[in-house]
C-alpha cells in the first residue's frame, strides 16, 4: 500500500486504525461518471484525490451491492456483486487500488442482520417448510386468531412480521418488509456470513463497518417486548412504544462477533466497527468491543441524534470510554447518511460557517477514531427535500415527524459553476441544497480560510500529534458553554479549548502553552463565540 508521510502519527506496535480518521462516501451522491444522475464506483476513484488530500486515513463506503434499492443499498440481494447502477467488481477492484496508491484503507459496510427479499437465499426460503434454506431466516406460524406471533414492531412502522401466502407462515423484520431478517442462530447462516466477508478481504478491502449489528439476533422463543417506560422522548412510530427487549440485542451476539474477528485476524490487520444504537448502546458497545477478540471499535449514536452540542454531553460521552485495557475503543461521528447534518442540527442561524469550524476542530480533538462525513469538510448543510422528492421510506412512511435523512444524502458540490454542481452532467436523484454552490470544493480550494482549509490543517496536526490520535482524554472544565480538556500520550500533553456558545466570549485562565491551531479568532485566555484553539503544553 502506498504511504503519505504521516509515519509520527503512530507507533511502530500501534494498529493503523487506532485513532484513525475515516472518510465516509454515500455513493450515491459523490460523483456520477456515466450521465445517470447517480453516484457510482468510477465516480468515487475519480474524486479519491480529493479524498486523500484531506489527510484521512481511508474511507468507508456505503453499500454498493446488488439491490432492488428500496433501502437505498441497504437491501442487499447479492452480498458478493456490484449492483449495476454503481458499477461493475472492476470499477471496484479499480477503485481499491487507487485508494491503496494514495495511502487509503478501504472500508465497506457489511448488512449482516438481514437481507433483501429479492435475495435467492430468501427466494428459496419463502419456497417451502422444507427446503434447504428453510431456517435462513426468521419465520413462525400465525397466532391462532392469524394475528402476528407477536407484538414486534419495524422501525420503519408497523409490525414486523409479514406473511407470507407460499409458507402460509409470518417472516420477521426489523426494517422493511423487503428486508427479512436472517437467523443468525443458524450456523450455516453465520458460515455464509463469514464467507462474504473473506470474499471482500480477498478483495483487498481492509475492514467493514457492520450495519445495525445489534439487530443481528432475535429471541427464538419470540416473546412480545414490554412497553415503552415512561418519559422516554417524542414517540412518532409504533416501533418507539416498545422496550426492544427480544427482537434485537441478544446475549449471543458477542460469540458471533469472536468468529468474525479470527476471519478478520485471518487476512492481518483488517478493522471493523460497529454500529450500535438504541436505548443499551453503551453496554452493547463495550460487549462487542471487550478484549481481543471481537471487534476493534464500535460507533455510536450520542452525538448524531443529539439536539444540542453541549460541553457536559462532550464530558459525559467521553466518561464512558475510559483509557483502560479491555474498555473497548470508541469511534465518533457528527453527521452521517442516517443523521441530519450536524451544522443544521446545532449551529446558531446565520452561523453555520463559524460553527462549522468549530466543529471540526472538537470532533478531529476527541479520543477514538474519527467519521468525516462527505461534505463535512465543505461544511455543508441538510437539504429541506420537499414530500414530492423525497425517495428515503422512513421519512415517507414517518412524513412529517421525522426528519428525512434524504437532507443528508443530496449530491457532493465539486464545481460552483458547474452543471449540477460538478456531481453529473444529468438532473441528481435528489435535489441540491440552495446553499451548496458557495460551498463548493472548487470556491473552498481558492480560500485559504476555508471549512476545506482548515479540515487540512487540523487532520494534519492530529495525524503529527500522538497525543491527540492516541493520547488519554482528561477534563478539565465543562461549563455552560466553555469546554476545556487535555489529551495526553506519555510526557506530550495538548490543551483543547472551545467556546460552544455562538453568543458571549469568553474569558479564561486555562492557556498553558504555545498554540498548535486557533479557530475563530481564539487567542491565549480568550474564546470568542464558537472559537476553539489547541495548545501544546510544555512538559
Amino acid at each position: 500500500m502506498g504511504e503519505r508521510k504521516t509515519a509520527a502519527r503512530v507507533g511502530a506496535r500501534t494498529p493503523w486504525w487506532k485513532g484513525a480518521v475515516l472518510y465516509q462516501i454515500y455513493p450515491r451522491s459523490f460523483q456520477d461518471s456515466n450521465g445517470d444522475g447517480v453516484g457510482d464506483l468510477q465516480g468515487i476513484t475519480r474524486r479519491l484525490d480529493h479524498v486523500a488530500s484531506l489527510g484521512v486515513d481511508g474511507v468507508w463506503m456505503s453499500p454498493f451491492f446488488t439491490s432492488p434499492m428500496k433501502d437505498f443499498g441497504y437491501d442487499v440481494a447479492d452480498f458478493c456483486d456490484v449492483d449495476p447502477v454503481f458499477g461493475t467488481l472492476a470499477d471496484f477492484d479499480a477503485l481499491v487500488a487507487r485508494a491503496h496508491a494514495l495511502g487509503l484503507r478501504v472500508i465497506i459496510d457489511q448488512v449482516w442482520s438481514h437481507s433483501s427479499s429479492a435475495h435467492p437465499w430468501f427466494v428459496e426460503s419463502r419456497s417451502s417448510t422444507a427446503n434447504p434454506r428453510a431456517d435462513w431466516y426468521v419465520w413462525a406460524d400465525a397466532r391462532a386468531d392469524g394475528t402476528p406471533p407477536n407484538n414486534w414492531q419495524s422501525v420503519f412502522g408497523g409490525p414486523a412480521w409479514t406473511w407470507d401466502a407460499r409458507r402460509r407462515q409470518y417472516y420477521f423484520h426489523n426494517f422493511l418488509a423487503d428486508q427479512p431478517d436472517l437467523n443468525l442462530h443458524n450456523p450455516d447462516v453465520r458460515a455464509a456470513i463469514l464467507e462474504v466477508a473473506r470474499f471482500w478481504l480477498a478483495r483487498g478491502v481492509d475492514g467493514f463497518r457492520v450495519d445495525a449489528l445489534n439487530f443481528a439476533m432475535h429471541d427464538p422463543k419470540l416473546r412480545d417486548n414490554p412497553p415503552a417506560r415512561a418519559g422516554t422522548g417524542l414517540r412518532t412510530r409504533p416501533f418507539d412504544f416498545q422496550q426492544r427487549r427480544y427482537n434485537q440485542s441478544h446475549p449471543a451476539i458477542p460469540r458471533f462477533l469472536e468468529e468474525v474477528r479470527a476471519v478478520l485476524d485471518e487476512a492481518g490487520q483488517a478493522f471493523a466497527v460497529a454500529e450500535v444504537g438504541g436505548d443499551d448502546a453503551i453496554r452493547e458497545m463495550r460487549a462487542f468491543t471487550r478484549g481481543h477478540r471481537r471487534l476493534h471499535s464500535a460507533y455510536g449514536f450520542d452525538f448524531l441524534y443529539a439536539d444540542r452540542l453541549t460541553p457536559s454531553l462532550v464530558a459525559e460521552t467521553m466518561a464512558k470510554w475510559p483509557d483502560r485495557a479491555g474498555a473497548g475503543w470508541p469511534s465518533w461521528a457528527f453527521s452521517n447518511h442516517d443523521a441530519p447534518r450536524a451544522v443544521s442540527r446545532w449551529a446558531p442561524a446565520g452561523q453555520e460557517r463559524a460553527f462549522a469550524a468549530m466543529a471540526l476542530a472538537l470532533l478531529l480533538a476527541l479520543r477514538g477514531n474519527i467519521f468525516l462525513y462527505q461534505g463535512e469538510e465543505l461544511g455543508l448543510t441538510q437539504v429541506a427535500v420537499p414530500f414530492d422528492q423525497l425517495k428515503d421510506p422512513e421519512a415517507i412512511a414517518n412524513w412529517p415527524l421525522t426528519l428525512s435523512r434524504d437532507g443528508a444524502r443530496t449530491p457532493m458540490p465539486w464545481e460552483q459553476a458547474g452543471r449540477h454542481l460538478g456531481f453529473s452532467s444529468a438532473a441528481p436523484w435528489l435535489p441540491i441544497g440552495p446553499d451548496h454552490p458557495a460551498l463548493a470544493v472548487d470556491a473552498q480550494e481558492a480560500d485559504p480560510c476555508s471549512t476545506l482549509a482548515l479540515t487540512r490543517r487540523l487532520t494534519r496536526l492530529r495525524n503529527e500529534q500522538p497525543a491527540l490520535r492516541l493520547g488519554r482524554f482528561e477534563p478539565v472544565q465543562t461549563g455552560d458553554a466553555l469546554l476545556v480538556f487535555d489529551r495526553v500520550r506519555g510526557r506530550d500533553r495538548l490543551r483543547c479549548l472551545f467556546n460552544l456558545s455562538g453568543q458571549d466570549e469568553i474569558r479564561h485562565r486555562h492557556s498553558a502553552g504555545a498554540e498548535l491551531v486557533s479557530v475563530n479568532g481564539a487567542d491565549a485566555g480568550r474564546l470568542p463565540p464558537l472559537s476553539a484553539r489547541i495548545e501544546k503544553v510544555p512538559s
